[in-house]
């Protein structure tokens, strides 16, 4: 019985890694083949996401009650408002992120999430973290660093070189999310402790919020100009809302999955493994440059990562310790588990 218990829980664990993996990597590569079709609509596409997930939110909840739709109250609006804010604030500037650099820069652009969410944590916490974890945090910097620097003036290099605004939306980025991971430990109590109404929430909130700058920015208007003009690819836009849209609420249940039958090694592992197929089908199917710069990069920040989650494994932290690293590793599980093409919402 126990050898098959164990096979049994072994392939659970492998199929969650999987569809997690598939998942992630399928919101980016759509997210920016999107991108890449109509660059002049980053937030209504956005937009589109997020209207989709409350939409099979909503048609969930009609199979299982297991996905409850909170009731919307005023008084709860109001308290889960900074969590929204930031949470919508975060994946503009992922979009713009990744509009703006090509798909196997993308986790480079981002590469300041892990030493932001420990600066984030330990201000909230007002606790100065091990020096070990100061160390991981080292190294994924020095990984970013390496990846932003040009390395040689070829033209090639140059026109393949993200611009500098975006490489500060990607930071922008990093630090949001980090702060976002740190808001949810005090906003889940007001979504009844629910990871699914906190995430119907900020999909809805985040809707709310991001329709009227769509129009004050003017992309309703760009929309109907380039249908009048017939620029608009409209089957690539549409369809890949659709599939962002889908992709996106599966990530959410591959995220909650993953937290129940998967630990933070595995899940952390199953990124560093990401990383490289992302950069291998970033190169095969938009032809990404892949110079040795970004190579080393994209290591250095995979084994940084991979050495914090080893130090948060195995220190056996004093109480008073533990609960800083409970925090930190809380607002990891958050980040780690968001939607990494500019998905629908941010969420532990």
């Amino acid at each position: 019985m126990e050898p098959t218990s164990s096979n049994a829980q072994s392939l659970m664990v492998a199929g969650v890694v999987s569809f997690y993996m598939a998942a992630a990597l399928v919101m980016v590569f759509v997210n920016k083949a999107v991108m890449n079709s109509t660059p002049e609509l980053p937030l209504l596409f956005l937009l589109n996401q997020l209207v989709l997930a409350v939409i099979l939110l909503h048609v969930s909840a009609l199979f299982t009650k297991k996905v409850e739709i909170p009731k919307l109250d005023l008084k709860t609006a109001k308290k889960l408002t900074p969590v929204i804010l930031v949470n919508v604030i975060g994946l503009v500037f992922n979009i713009l992120c990744l509009r703006g650099v090509e798909a196997s820069f993308f986790q480079i652009a981002r590469g300041l999430v892990l030493p932001l969410t420990i600066a984030v944590s330990s201000i909230v916490t007002r606790t100065v973290p091990a020096r070990r974890v100061f160390l991981a945090a080292g190294v994924v910097t020095l990984g970013f660093l390496l990846g932003v620097t040009p390395q040689t003036l070829t033209d090639l290099q140059w026109r393949a070189a993200p611009s500098a605004i975006a490489i500060i939306y990607g930071v922008l980025s990093s630090l949001f999310i980090a702060v976002h991971a740190v808001l949810i430990k005090s906003s889940l109590p007001h979504a009844h402790n629910s990871t699914i109404q906190l995430a119907y929430w900020q999909n809805l909130g985040s809707a709310l919020f991001l329709a009227p700058f769509i129009l004050v920015q003017g992309e309703y208007g760009t929309l109907l100009g380039l249908m009048n003009r017939q620029e608009l690819n409209g089957s690539v836009f549409i369809w890949g809302s659709i599939i962002t849209g889908v992709f996106g609420f599966l990530l959410c249940v591959a995220g909650l999955l993953s937290i129940k039958v998967t630990s933070p090694i595995t899940h952390m592992f199953s990124s560093a493994a990401r990383s490289v197929i992302q950069t291998l089908l970033g190169v095969w199917i938009f032809k990404d440059l892949l110079t040795s710069n970004r190579a080393l990069s994209i290591l250095i920040i995979a084994l940084g990562t991979m050495y914090y989650t080893w130090i948060k494994s195995a220190a056996s932290a004093p109480p008073k310790q533990a609960v800083h690293h409970t925090d930190i590793e809380k607002a990891e599980n958050a980040l780690a588990r968001q939607s990494e093409g500019g998905g629908t919402t941010l969420k532990n």
